[in-house]
């Protein structure tokens, strides 16, 4: 089944990869010692071969390599194997498609929790298309009239409502048109080409899902020009649009829906009575 499917990100400064640091932190601070021990040698020269200096016979000491400065350079240099001069685009990809996901399960907890206050609307919509006779409509305008305040919903309400939910659709697309990306190698590939020949790193890129072109686009901050990435079959095998259809299918069988209120009953959700195994 199909998924469904702007998170900027710039930064002004060239930022050097956790390896790099490493290795220029290590190496200088090997270099230091080796500095201080020929600015010591030169000392000791000029000072024996004219009588006119001592040390007090400890500094050389002060100069020495330890071996916990030997490891963490060799360290350095073999996390270099592993370093990536452009940046890590899949991760980046993924890291925004985790942070889509984090707003967006933030949104459902928004949307769930307006849907439990408002959800006696299904009550009264059971109540109501149950009733079959005067007598029993009679029975549904007072339990109306007794319950008024409890039922009545307020434009608050209704607003969190559709705000959740166009917030929880944004979310659910940015993270899958990110993931989706992420996951394809040749896609990968293809944005990585961009950056290389912009000269700078994924992670000083500007990566967006923009619905309206169906492409994750990337931008740079060395040049106006995008790369983009289409999603709807253009390229790479990237055809992620499903049918409206496709995607209440999907939905109707999720654990979200079949536990909730209208897959159940009102009496089933709020009472846990009367309930028929989904």
């Amino acid at each position: 089944m199909k998924k469904m499917i702007l998170s900027l990100l710039v930064l002004s400064s060239v930022a050097h990869s956790s390896e790099l640091d490493s290795l220029i932190d290590t190496s200088n601070a090997i270099v230091d010692q080796i500095d201080r021990g020929i600015k010591l040698v030169g000392a000791a020269q000029e000072y024996a071969y004219t009588g006119s200096g001592l040390s007090d016979g400890t500094l050389s000491s002060t100069a020495h390599i330890s071996a916990e400065q030997l490891q963490a350079y060799n360290n350095a240099l073999s996390g270099m194997s592993t370093y990536q001069a452009f940046g890590d685009l899949q991760t980046v990809l993924e890291e925004k498609a985790y942070t889509e996901l984090d707003m967006m399960d933030e949104a459902i907890g928004v949307f769930t929790e307006v849907v439990v206050d408002m959800i006696a609307v299904q009550e009264v919509a059971e109540v109501a298309e149950s009733a079959a006779s005067p007598q029993e409509e009679a029975e549904v305008q007072t339990f109306v009239e007794s319950n008024i305040e409890v039922l009545t919903i307020t434009q608050e309400e209704v607003d969190t409502y559709n705000t959740s939910l166009d917030d929880i659709e944004t979310h659910a697309n940015n993270a899958s048109a990110f993931l989706a990306v992420a996951g394809n190698k040749e896609a990968v590939e293809f944005l990585e080409q961009g950056i290389e020949n912009a000269n700078t790193t994924a992670e000083q890129t500007n990566i967006f899902y923009d619905a309206n072109s169906q492409w994750v686009a990337m931008g740079y901050n060395t040049t106006r020009n995008l790369t983009a990435v289409y999603l709807n079959g253009q390229n790479y095998g990237l055809d992620l649009y499903a049918t409206e259809a496709d995607i209440l299918a999907l939905g109707s069988e999720s654990e979200y829906y079949l536990t909730g209120p209208t897959a159940q009953s009102y009496d089933c959700f709020m009472n846990e009575t009367n309930c028929v195994e989904l």
